[in-house]
């Protein structure tokens, strides 16, 4: 795809990318459209849906975790800084988030090995570096690992927030891609964290990104 078009898509959702950021998306949707006629990696086909949908929401929240300075690189990814993306599917938000924030360390979870798979190959073909495919379970992940835990269209959601805020540790924070009509059960689910006002995604409805950030108290684990 044309990264012109691309570059117009998204500045609504971030308008200080770089000739070679529109170059990794442009070369992340080719893939992506060709492996998505063989495994369904996502239900949305039409190439400028994926970019504002997928792209665009990803990349807004990239740049509400990790804002960019004068100069469009982002001052508060400090290199190392862990990322953990929890049901990571195609790739969102983990690695829109790693094209924009280049110096943090990104580990995707994703138990589908076909979506393992395909993420193996996008990082491959995106030359990424620092970043780690976790073909399992999040249940099985490293508790209070991560500074940043994202969570974006995940099934079973009150489960998978628990599972994903228990990876958070201590003073870190989760990024919840989410309905504004989850937010107050969000918050209800995870004890321990101060939360954000919710922010709307641009050209979203209904769609909020609710970024919480895990207090000094004791972690409540809430598995079973």
């Amino acid at each position: 795809m044309d990264a012109n078009r691309i570059a117009q898509l998204l500045q609504p959702f971030a308008p200080l990318l770089s000739d070679a950021q529109l170059q990794f998306i442009s070369i992340y949707i080719d893939v992506l459209l060709r492996w998505n006629a063989r495994i369904n990696l996502t239900a949305v086909r039409e190439p400028e849906q994926i970019v504002t949908r997928h792209f665009g929401e990803s990349l807004f929240t990239a740049s509400r975790l990790f804002p960019a300075g004068d100069g469009g690189a982002s001052v508060l990814a400090h290199p190392g800084t862990q990322v953990v993306d929890v049901g990571s599917g195609a790739g969102f938000p983990g690695l829109p988030i790693k094209i924009w924030a280049p110096q943090v360390h990104l580990i995707l979870i994703e138990s589908n090995q076909k979506k393992a798979t395909f993420l193996h190959e996008i990082i491959r073909r995106l030359t990424l570096t620092n970043v780690d495919v976790f073909a399992g379970r999040a249940e099985d992940f490293p508790r209070a690992s991560a500074e940043v835990v994202t969570l974006r269209a995940v099934e079973r959601f009150e489960a998978a927030l628990r599972t994903a805020a228990d990876l958070v540790r201590a003073a870190g924070r989760v990024a919840l891609l989410i309905g504004e009509g989850q937010v107050a059960r969000a918050i209800e689910f995870v004890p321990g964290f101060a939360w954000d006002e919710p922010i709307s995604v641009p050209q979203s409805s209904n769609r909020v990104l609710l970024i919480g950030k895990r207090t000094g108290e004791e972690s409540q684990s809430i598995r079973t």
